[in-house]
């Protein structure tokens, strides 16, 4: 008899763009320390993925992965709660893609908005490769292959796992299980809500802005660029009234700081009871004392640097086990089975 306390299987990774920082911890990673506790996790490291817009430079992504791998880690994804591990190591992920690459009509991928975003985004890059078109499919194979019931996204995402939905549903029709039935689940969507959070000079956080505060930062660190971090345009003197709405930090205090904190902020801001520098102050405290635990578990993989990639390797073992046994079922639905025989 099937047990009821069967976990429902979530699966999402990150590209291997180097070290994170506060906005992919408030955008995801904070919601997948929480995931792993009530949910069947896989996290992966993105790094056939990262080729799709920067396929020209490939020299940091072993380094990258293992920054990556490191920050997940020091913000408290358990390896005895998830598996880890990193895309590339898991071959079957490629061999489901070219298996869905074959069946996915080609204007399905033309209509994923953010093609076109990004094509206008990064006009710097050529992006008329295949690789870039059909990353879609990819995402597609890296999350059937685990048949995972839900994937983490935030609201301009939800098209692609809408796109998985459909080539799961393309392929079930194609190669029907023969005890009835899909073979391949068609996951939901797991809205996480995103907090407003900037950067230091307002803008979106983002490495290429220069604006980012890292979660590997040091106090000194983390204080230093709070405190040059710009603020409520409309408070240009020490008496004006601001409005922490309209603030960078003001988003920062909603996110780190407590009710308390929060109220003093509004009340202090509104009625220039406060300066600029004693609220970023609150919010200096409030964020420091939410990165101790981090720092404090980052010590242990830079005392021994060679851990967090032994936690990969077990990850990516775990990972290969359930790719592959999902492989061979459709190995045999398409008939391209390993195992020549009569029946």
């Amino acid at each position: 008899m099937e047990s009821k306390n069967i976990k429902k299987r979530v699966l999402s990774g990150m590209r291997p763009t180097g070290k994170l920082h506060l906005g992919n911890y408030v955008g995801a990673l904070a919601n997948w320390v929480k995931l792993q506790e009530t949910h069947d996790c896989y996290f992966f490291v993105a790094d056939w993925h990262a080729l799709t817009t920067d396929y020209a430079n490939t020299a940091d992504v072993h380094q990258n992965s293992v920054d990556v791998v490191v920050d997940w880690l020091a913000a408290g994804l358990d390896p005895a709660k998830c598996v880890m591990f990193v895309q590339s190591h898991i071959a079957q992920h490629a061999e489901l893609h070219l298996l869905f690459s074959m069946i996915t009509p080609l204007g399905w991928l033309e209509r994923v908005p953010t093609y076109k975003d990004q094509k206008e985004q990064l006009k710097e890059k050529d992006l008329n490769t295949y690789g870039f078109l059909g990353y879609p499919v990819l995402q597609a194979a890296d999350i059937l292959i685990y048949k995972a019931d839900f994937v983490p996204v935030g609201e301009d995402q939800v098209a692609h796992v809408e796109l998985t939905r459909e080539i799961a549903r393309r392929f079930n029709q194609f190669y029907p299980k023969r005890a009835g039935g899909g073979l391949l689940p068609e996951p939901q969507p797991l809205l996480t809500p995103t907090p407003k959070l900037r950067g230091t000079d307002g803008r979106k956080m983002s490495k290429s802005y220069d604006n980012t505060i890292l979660l590997s930062d040091p106090e000194t660190v983390v204080r230093q660029k709070l405190k040059t971090s710009v603020t409520d345009p409309a408070r240009i003197r020490r008496t004006d009234p601001g409005d922490p709405d309209k603030c960078p930090i003001g988003d920062l205090h909603k996110i780190v700081s407590s009710k308390e904190t929060l109220a003093k902020v509004y009340d202090g801001c509104r009625t220039a009871g406060i300066g600029c520098i004693e609220c970023k102050g609150w919010a200096a405290d409030s964020l420091v004392q939410i990165m101790a635990p981090m720092r404090e578990r980052r010590r242990k993989y830079e005392k021994q640097p060679t851990l967090a990639w032994e936690i990969i390797e077990e990850g990516d073992r775990r990972a290969r086990d359930t790719a592959e046994a999902t492989m061979e079922e459709i190995r045999g639905a398409t008939g391209m089975s390993k195992h020549f025989r009569q029946e």
